[in-house]
C-alpha cells in the first residue's frame, strides 16, 4: 500500500526559524523556493505577515489584522531557490529579535490565468503534488466561481479582500459550504451563504457568495487554496475531551506544522511547529489572530507531535475544551512510512 505521495515534505512545505539584522537578510535552508511565506515575530509583539509570489515580493497582507494590502520595498524583497530575502524592515528583520517563518511552494512563480470559473483569476501559482495554490483575482458583486488549479477538492480555502479592511475567510471542509471562520479572529464559526454560497468546492472551482469578504465588484482578492495530500497534508477535525490526557488526532505522518481552532466557540487560532519545539511537550505557542509575542512554558496548553499525529496534553479551551469542536491543517515533518525509492523506515516519534 502506498503510505504518502509524497516522500520529502520538506521539498513543499518548511519551518524556517531566523534572527533579524536590521539590514539586507538573506534567509536559507528552507529546501525549495517558496511561493508563500508567513512571518512572525517570537520575541516582541509585532503583526504577522504573509507575502506570495502571486502578488509578488514586498507586497504584504497581516493574517491576524484587516488591513488592506500594503507595500514595504524593506520587507521580503525576493523569493530565493532556498529562501528569500529582508530587508531593513523592524517588523520582519529586527536586530536581534527572533523569527518564524512558516514556507509553502506553490507553482515557482506567478503562474498563469486560470479560466476554470465564471471569474478568470489573475494569476494562479498552483503545485497539484502538494495540493496548494495561491490564486489573485477580480470581484463582481455577484455569485461567482473561481479556478484553483488544484486537480483535487480543496479542503481549506483562506481567502483576504486586498483593497478593504474585511477580514479573513475561511473555508473548512469539516464545517460544511454554509459555515465560514476568521482567521484573523477568536469567534466562533459563522453562517452565511454569502461567503460560499452553500456550495461545496469541486476539483475545478470554489464558488464564492456576494460577501465583501470575498466578492466586492472591482476589488482584488487573494485565495490560498489547500488539499489533502497523504502522508504530507491533512485538514480535519476532532472533539476535545477537557483532560491533560487529551484527545489524539490522526494524520498519517509526524507533523511539522499544526493550527487548530475551536469552531463551535470563540478561541485562539493557535500554531505550533516542530522547529520552535523539538521534543515534547510542543510549549512555545503563538497565535494566528494576535500580535502577541511567543508563549512559553504553559502546562496548560502543551501537544505532543507523534509519528503518526498530535495529541493534545492541556484542558485549556483554545485546544481540548471537553466537548468542543475543533478544526485544524497539518502539515508533516516526515511520512508515517516512506515509499519505495527511500528507506521505508517508520517515523519514530521525538
Amino acid at each position: 500500500m502506498a503510505y504518502t505521495t509524497i516522500n520529502k515534505s520538506g521539498d513543499y512545505f518548511n519551518t524556517k526559524l531566523y534572527t533579524g539584522n536590521y539590514s539586507t537578510n538573506a534567509i536559507t535552508g528552507v529546501g525549495h523556493q517558496p511561493d508563500m511565506v508567513w512571518l512572525k515575530s517570537r520575541s516582541f509583539a509585532q503583526n504577522h505577515e504573509m507575502y506570495d509570489a502571486v502578488r509578488t515580493a514586498t507586497k504584504r497582507i497581516y493574517p491576524n489584522g484587516t488591513y488592506v494590502e500594503d507595500t514595504d520595498t524593506a520587507g521580503l524583497t525576493a523569493f530565493n531557490s532556498d529562501g528569500f530575502t529582508l530587508g531593513s524592515s523592524n517588523s520582519s528583520n529586527k536586530s536581534g529579535d527572533t523569527f518564524a517563518s512558516w514556507n509553502w511552494k506553490a507553482g515557482t512563480g506567478q503562474g498563469s490565468s486560470n479560466t476554470d470559473g465564471s471569474i478568470n483569476t489573475t494569476y494562479t501559482s498552483v503545485n497539484t503534488t502538494a495540493g496548494f495554490s495561491i490564486s489573485s483575482y477580480t470581484g463582481t458583486g455577484s455569485n461567482a466561481t473561481v479556478g484553483h488549479g488544484l486537480g483535487s477538492i480543496p479542503k481549506m480555502i483562506i481567502v483576504k479582500n486586498r483593497d478593504n479592511t474585511t477580514g479573513w475567510g475561511v473555508y473548512h471542509a469539516s464545517l460544511g459550504n454554509t459555515k465560514y471562520l476568521q482567521l484573523n479572529d477568536t469567534a466562533a464559526e459563522g453562517t452565511a451563504s454569502t461567503f460560499w454560497n452553500n456550495t461545496t468546492p469541486t476539483n475545478q472551482v470554489f464558488s464564492i457568495g456576494t460577501s465583501g469578504w470575498m466578492n466586492n465588484s472591482g476589488e482584488k482578492y487573494i485565495a490560498y487554496c489547500f488539499a489533502d495530500k497523504k502522508g504530507y497534508s491533512k485538514f480535519g477535525s476532532y472533539t476535545g475531551n477537557g483532560n491533560a490526557d487529551g484527545t489524539f488526532i490522526y494524520t498519517g505522518f509526524k507533523p511539522a506544522f499544526v493550527i487548530a481552532k475551536r469552531s463551535d466557540a470563540g478561541a485562539a487560532w493557535v500554531m505550533y511547529d516542530s522547529k520552535r519545539d523539538i521534543d515534547n511537550p510542543a510549549d512555545h505557542r503563538l497565535l494566528a489572530n494576535a500580535n502577541n509575542v511567543e508563549l512559553v512554558g504553559d502546562a496548560n496548553t502543551d501537544i505532543d507531535f507523534l509519528s503518526n499525529g498530535f495529541k493534545t496534553r492541556n484542558a485549556d479551551s483554545d485546544s481540548n475544551a471537553s466537548g468542543g469542536t475543533y478544526i485544524y491543517m497539518a502539515f508533516a515533518e516526515e511520512p508515517l512510512v516512506a515509499n519505495s525509492g527511500t528507506d521505508g523506515v517508520p517515523a519514530t516519534a521525538r
